[in-house]
């Protein structure tokens, strides 16, 4: 692999927690993936927003403000896991695609090559920047236009089911999938949305535990033990 995004779930950076976030944990996240890029390969990093607010579950705001403190809120964990990233020897960037004065600096692919190139690991922080799109389709979306090889997709789950394995026991578990299966039984990998943009734009997505031992440098070198969706 050149270029990988990594999206990382926020309710699995709160840990045990299941709010805000969980510090051992992200430091964890953060030793693998400075193995992964000194390994030669760039790394751009997607986080959810759930560890602080999850708009759909809010009946008595406007989803317009709904969606844009969701934004914020990915906006807020990007600046604390790049912290945490620089304070175990990372050089990174945070780019939003609407300006946020000096917290981060405004997203353009010419930009987020430039800081591939300089060995940073670029954080795509705030979505596509409207709302009604989810950190899924912004995760696709930032993938495709960076062009990179693979989306690898961090969960509190370790892969994909045919049912939810926390109702039922039985739920068989993927070990590869095609996008057009996972639209068409809705297994909800992502949301429909960023499934039928990943599956329009041939971008092959891994999914896999967090809480696993080395699940993201296991995932890279050989050693996936997840569900891979193959376009």
């Amino acid at each position: 692999m050149r270029r990988i995004l990594l999206k990382l779930s926020g309710e699995a950076l709160a840990g045990e927690r299941k709010t805000g976030f969980d510090e051992e944990t992200v430091r964890k996240v953060a030793t693998q993936v400075k193995q992964i890029t000194q390994g030669g390969i760039q790394v751009g990093i997607v986080i959810g927003g759930g560890n602080f607010w999850r708009g759909r579950t809010s009946e008595h705001i406007d989803r317009t403000k709904a969606d844009q403190i969701g934004m914020l809120a990915t906006v807020m964990n990007c600046i604390y896991v790049s912290e945490i990233f620089r304070s175990v020897g990372m050089d990174t960037s945070i780019l939003t695609p609407f300006v946020c004065g000096a917290f981060t600096e405004l997203f353009s692919k010419d930009r987020a090559n430039v800081c591939f190139k300089e060995g940073q690991v670029v954080f795509f922080a705030g979505g596509t920047g409207h709302p009604y799109f989810s950190t899924d389709t912004g995760v696709v979306l930032r993938a495709i236009e960076v062009e990179a090889d693979v989306i690898l997709l961090a969960k509190s789950i370790d892969g994909v089911y045919d049912d939810d394995p926390g109702r039922n026991p039985a739920a068989k578990k993927y070990s590869t999938v095609t996008i057009e299966e996972v639209i068409a039984k809705n297994l909800q990998v992502v949301d429909m949305t960023a499934s039928i943009l990943a599956r329009d734009n041939k971008m092959p997505m891994w999914v896999f535990g967090l809480g696993q031992e080395n699940s993201i440098v296991n995932a890279v070198c050989g050693q996936f033990q997840g569900t891979k969706v193959l376009v």
